[in-house]
């Protein structure tokens, strides 16, 4: 082992061996049929490698996209193949990457944000991020409940190969986005991108169909899925696997989920996605059948304090002085004045006495309106010095519609 270890920004020649190492990281191999997909998502410019006598032994991407908040839509860095060879643990390479990243994304002054997803959830505290949200997996049984009702007068569902819907749901996903809190803008290429249907993606699914939910406005919600036949000693055993299920009326998120749990021959509906407020289990005829579990989902770090809480909206007027510790940005720490309600927000450097003190990362985890104030607090990660401002603040920067990411990037 040397210890030529050098940190720099990737450049385009960088792709192959990037790929490799990730693939590693995460105990997989290349898949040489789908490498090149995710060339169309790289950024090289955003992307941090450390070498060692010239390879790579450790990497950490950042993608340029937008984060909807509670009331507005963010730029935000999005973190995604952070790897350290197994080779090079123990060495500061991990902690060099994610300060590089974090110090890249601040400078540019244009992203309040950083978030990612986390495949270890014991690292990324330390270096400020909070857990933001949680995701609901199910695996129903359909064959033990149903979805209640009928479609109402006027509604229909239509099923199709995703490519050739893929304008109607597009406008349907930035019309749902602009209602609730933790999807991720899809600009460029990423419809393309997660879009694609190489069989290497399938996992021994069939290809990605689409069903949509329309009615004499167009198109309310849709779900794209996936289907595998199955077979056992008592009959059909087939599964669907649900990519996403976005819907803007209640209208289309039951008439989606009535389809999804009523397939001919399949009897287990699996997805990985729902949000902790879906009304599922209040649709469903027998809600013991949904088997739901909860995990998180979204961190995020908050690279620009006063950017970042006056770029988001507030459930309730709130007049608070909060006491920010952040140990990597000198600038977020200090005394911030946030005077907001759901129209405006403001914020400005306080001499006043702080009515609650947390670190950056506390304040990470209230961001997207799905952790309250009282649960940090709860866990000594918020300090109310000034009594009855810890219910206040819990109330503001709540939100009506929990936080969801429908995608791991």
């Amino acid at each position: 082992m040397t210890n030529d270890l050098v940190l720099r920004t990737a450049t385009d020649d960088d792709y192959a061996e990037i790929e490799a190492h990730i693939n590693r990281a995460f105990l997989d191999d290349v898949d040489e049929d789908t490498a090149d997909l995710n060339r169309m998502i790289f950024e090289p410019g955003r992307t941090q490698l450390m070498t060692d006598a010239g390879q790579i032994v450790g990497t950490g991407l950042v993608l340029t996209r937008d984060l909807s908040v509670p009331g507005g839509v963010v730029p935000t860095a999005h973190v995604t193949g952070v790897g350290v060879a197994s080779t090079h643990r123990r060495r500061g390479v991990l902690t060099a990457l994610m300060n590089a990243m974090l110090t890249e994304a601040h400078d540019r002054g244009t992203e309040p944000l950083a978030a990612l997803w986390a495949s270890e959830g014991a690292i990324y505290g330390r270096y400020g991020y909070g857990l933001a949200s949680w995701r609901v997996s199910y695996e129903i049984a359909s064959g033990e409940t149903s979805v209640g009702g009928t479609t109402p007068e006027g509604g229909r569902l239509r099923q199709s190969a995703t490519s050739d819907v893929l304008d109607e749901i597009k406008a349907l996903y930035d019309r749902v986005l602009a209602q609730r809190p933790g999807l991720s803008t899809r600009q460029g290429k990423w419809w393309e991108y997660l879009t694609a249907d190489p069989k290497g993606w399938r996992r021994g699914m069939s290809a990605e169909r689409t069903v949509l939910y329309e009615d004499d406005g167009g198109v309310r919600g849709y779900a794209r899925f996936r289907t595998k036949p199955g077979w056992s000693k008592s009959g059909p055993d087939g599964e669907i696997r649900v990519t996403e299920v976005l819907a803007e009326t209640p209208d289309a998120h039951a008439a989606l989920w009535r389809f999804l749990t009523s397939v001919d021959l399949v009897r287990t509906v699996k997805y990985t996605h729902g949000p902790v407020d879906d009304p599922m289990p209040h649709l469903v005829t027998n809600p013991d059948a949904l088997v739901g579990s909860a995990a998180g989902s979204l961190w995020v770090r908050i690279l620009d304090v006063p950017g970042a809480l006056a770029a988001r909206r507030y459930a309730a007027p709130v007049d608070v002085v909060l006491e920010v510790i952040d140990s990597t940005f000198s600038g977020n720490a200090g005394r911030w004045r946030l005077v907001g309600d759901d129209a405006k927000a403001d914020v400005t450097p306080a001499d006043a006495d702080a009515d609650l003190a947390l670190d950056v990362r506390a304040l990470g985890s209230l961001y997207l309106g799905g952790v309250s104030a009282g649960t940090l607090a709860a866990a000594g990660l918020i300090t109310e010095r000034t009594p009855g401002s810890l219910a206040r603040v819990s109330t503001a920067f709540g939100w009506h519609r929990a936080p969801v990411t429908v995608e791991i990037f």
